[in-house]
C-alpha cells in the first residue's frame, strides 16, 4: 500500500485551534503518536500514513489542519 509523509504547519497562535479540530473529526490519527516541532518552537505536525491514495491520506484530516498541509509520496530506503 503507498505511504504519505503529511507535512503539516500553522501558525503559533494556532496551535490550540489544530488540536481542537480533531475532536470532531473522525480519524485514525486520534490519539495516535505523532511527531511536532510546536514545543520547539516550529509549529509543524508530521504523520506518516499508509492508504490507497493522497486524498484518502489527506481525508483523515480535519479541514482546519488540512487546508494547511500537503501530502507526498514516499517510500522507504536503506542509506549506504
Amino acid at each position: 500500500m503507498p505511504r504519505y509523509l503529511l507535512q503539516h504547519r500553522h501558525a503559533p497562535h494556532e496551535c490550540g485551534a489544530v488540536f481542537a479540530s480533531f475532536k470532531g473529526h473522525r480519524s485514525r490519527l486520534r490519539h495516535q503518536a505523532t511527531v511536532a516541532s510546536c514545543l520547539s518552537g516550529g509549529h509543524a505536525i508530521w504523520w506518516t500514513v499508509e492508504t490507497s491514495d493522497e486524498a484518502e491520506a489527506l481525508a483523515l484530516l480535519p479541514h482546519f489542519v488540512l487546508d494547511r498541509t500537503t501530502a507526498t509520496k514516499v517510500t522507504e530506503i536503506r542509506i549506504p
